[in-house]
């Protein structure tokens, strides 16, 4: 994208910066587990064993996160891409357009790669009258001054089918997209059919609903109905989950079962291969 190639797998990060779509006690301990940037280095470092090299946050709103790529380039020697993905004033003002500068420099100045801007703000730019996003080029090209590759993150899946009619100077794109419908504004169907539609990359996310559903069964769906442009973006809590959603993604793509240890219970039934707790 953009002359940038990326994995089809990228580090998710609400599993680090506290947005567990859960519980406020939940988004806590997210927040005491990865405190400084060396916290986040075990599942980074899991990842870039896999060449998994991506990192989506908001990176230029979160310094704790931008000091965490950098740690984890400096202990790894590797590059890690960053997609960026900020707030911007989008009134359509002389001082809004400032702070919507300053905020795009802002992610530059973090050494971001792609700068995608925040479906908040772009969907208030959304005509659904006219099939159009206002204003949205002015905010590319401050993108592309910057020098950076310029993409949406398009909750609201109208903003998708409106860039493409448009021809709007975007790479990629993100789009909610998980079997549970989770947080998706129209069913899964009919987002399976604007991603397949679409004319630039799609980065999914959520795959398994925040943790509603098993790795297996949201990945496995996930792979399994997107195409081969297209990326999964997985966020985790350890390297141990980032190892297991790793193999789960690998074996899903060479089609095969994932070598997993099975999940633990007091009593496991013979049928699951546990020889020494069997229950009958």
């Amino acid at each position: 994208m953009g002359g940038i190639s990326l994995p089809r797998m990228l580090i998710g990060t609400n599993w680090f910066l506290g947005w567990s779509h859960r519980t406020a006690a939940c988004d806590s301990a997210i927040r005491e587990k990865f405190a400084c940037p060396a916290d986040f280095y075990p599942v980074i470092e899991t990842f870039l064993g896999a060449g998994i090299d991506a990192v989506m946050a908001p990176i230029s709103g979160t310094p704790v996160m931008a000091e965490a790529i950098d740690y984890a380039e400096q202990r790894s020697g590797r590059k890690i891409y960053r997609i960026d993905t900020p707030g911007l004033n989008v009134d359509n003002t002389a001082s809004g357009r400032a702070e919507a500068r300053n905020a795009v420099r802002r992610s530059r100045e973090c050494g971001s790669d792609f700068c995608l801007i925040h479906h908040a703000s772009a969907e208030q730019l959304v005509n659904k009258n006219k099939r159009a996003i206002t204003r949205l080029p002015d905010y590319l090209e401050m993108i592309r001054d910057e020098g950076m590759i310029p993409g949406l993150s398009a909750h609201m899946p109208e903003l998708v089918i409106y860039s493409d009619e448009n021809g709007y100077d975007v790479e990629t794109y993100i789009q909610i997209y998980n079997c549970m419908g989770f947080l998706m504004q129209v069913e899964v169907e009919n987002v399976a059919r604007i991603i397949w539609n679409a004319k630039h990359p799609v980065m999914t996310i959520k795959p398994m609903a925040a943790g509603r559903c098993t790795p297996y069964v949201g990945l496995n769906f996930s792979w399994s109905t997107i195409r081969g442009c297209d990326m999964v973006t997985v966020g985790t809590n350890s390297p141990r989950e980032a190892a297991e959603d790793i193999e789960i993604s690998m074996a899903a793509l060479e089609r095969r079962f994932p070598d997993l240890e099975a999940r633990s219970s007091p009593f496991r039934q013979a049928v699951l291969g546990d020889k020494n707790n069997e229950n009958e």
